[in-house]
């Protein structure tokens, strides 16, 4: 006998809408508002009318939107904003979880598969929240003899890292950067550095030997890869005689650095395969040999947490490649401007008039400047995620054969090449470009 299905109601509809309704004002008045309130008081609130605005007054903005503008302003302009939500760990998430769901969606189609489909009614494009989900609520097993507390806390360190890469990727003009520091190029190899201890560290706390195997193979791979990753940059900072991001990309407003340096260019892609492990050297996570990698005993959202500074950091090595040799956010004007009377006299809604002037969201420099370095690291995404579908894995010979010899031998020629052109009088300091 089938089961049959139950009828449709509207009243219990309208009751569990209602339902859901009291709670969420509830738990906002409850928790809400004193999570907010002790919050501001760690945000540089505005001034208006000329008296520091104080927390207890910023409640009022609920019922006033002309002093939520000055509220926004000073949340966007903090370092609070600027870490989680924009250029900060948030943004790079973001353009993450995309980067996922297009590499899945663009290997089916280079495999001739429809990939993910069923979750959203367009493309599947819920399938990544799908996935989320299914993580978070996943059982997390610890391996019986595994160094607990080492094996925790790899794939947080791991996350953490991968976000202070990302903290010193410039994104737009005007200081949009969450830590614009003089040694920029050399804090970031240096944050780079700590992903090999803590993929040994993750491998051997598992104790199992596919994890160690994969480690061992990410150690090698890794270290041997990190010397022309240096050594191929060398060449900009030579030509630009500055380890700050933001002047690399201040000196390509005229040309871009790959024009001159392709070669180094060149050396730095391919190291950047090998640092972010993808194929054709993807042998620390060979499924068909070590199962996954060092990623074998991981499990509900540990393995989330890793996957996601994994992808964090794709878009970290992307973003400082167009960085170093794209020219950065530097692109022509194709933001149309806001109209001045709305910025200059705000918007007027009755009796209450909002100033906009001064918030970052109608300024159209920075906009475009926004605009352009994103179009520029997604392009440098999709090249970087096509090997995937094209190239098989290489043995491990060919690849320290590759990262020890043939590219440190290019990375001097790069070096020669960037000497030639600043000892010529070309380019550099008082060069004729």
């Amino acid at each position: 006998m089938s089961a049959i299905a139950p009828k449709f109601r509207l009243s219990y509809f309208i009751k569990s809408i209602l339902d859901n309704v009291f709670w969420i004002v509830i738990l906002f008045t409850l928790v809400g508002i004193p999570v907010l309130m002790v919050s501001m008081f760690y945000f540089p609130l505005p001034v208006m009318n000329e008296k520091l605005t104080s927390p207890y007054l910023m409640l009022t903005t609920l019922a006033d939107p002309s002093r939520q503008i000055p509220l926004l302003k000073s949340v966007i302009h903090s370092d609070f904003f600027r870490i989680t939500a924009f250029p900060g760990f948030g943004f790079a998430a973001l353009l993450a979880a995309a980067t996922i769901f297009i590499e899945r969606k663009m290997l089916a189609k280079l495999q001739l598969r429809v990939g993910p489909f069923y979750c959203g009614k367009v493309e599947g494009i819920l399938q990544l929240m799908a996935d989320g989900l299914k993580l978070i609520s996943k059982e997390i097993i610890i391996p019986a003899k595994a160094d607990k507390p080492i094996f925790w806390a790899a794939p947080v360190l791991f996350v953490a890292t991968a976000a202070a890469f990302v903290s010193l990727i410039p994104v737009a003009g005007g200081g949009w950067v969450v830590a614009d520091i003089d040694v920029g190029l050399l804090a970031v190899f240096a944050v780079i550095g700590f992903f090999p201890i803590i993929t040994v560290l993750s491998a051997w706390s598992a104790n199992s030997k596919y994890p160690f195997i994969g480690g061992i193979r990410a150690l090698h791979q890794m270290i041997s890869f990190e010397i022309p990753l240096i050594l191929s940059v060398l060449g900009i900072v030579i030509l630009t005689g500055s380890l700050n991001l933001t002047e690399i990309v201040q000196s390509q407003i005229h040309y871009w650095w790959i024009v001159f340096l392709p070669i180094g260019a060149i050396v730095f892609f391919i190291a950047i395969l090998a640092e972010l492990e993808r194929i054709p050297f993807d042998l620390p996570e060979a499924e068909s040999e070590i199962v996954a990698g060092w990623l074998t005993e991981f499990s509900g959202m540990m393995y989330g947490l890793v996957q996601l500074g994994s992808y964090v950091k794709l878009y970290a090595f992307a973003a400082l490649f167009v960085v170093l040799f794209l020219g950065g956010w530097n692109g022509p004007m194709v933001w149309p401007p806001f109209p001045e009377e709305i910025i200059k006299d705000g918007i007027t809604m009755g009796p209450i008039t909002v100033h906009l002037a001064g918030l970052p969201l109608l300024d159209q420099q920075m906009i475009n400047d926004v605009l352009w370095f994103v179009i520029k690291t997604m392009g440098v995404i999709f090249v970087i995620l096509l090997p995937r579908g094209v190239f098989p894995r290489i043995r491990i010979d060919l690849l320290l054969h590759i990262g020890w010899y043939k590219l440190i031998g290019l990375s001097f020629v790069n070096i020669f090449i960037a000497l030639g052109l600043l000892y010529a009088g070309v380019l550099g300091p008082g060069g004729i470009l």
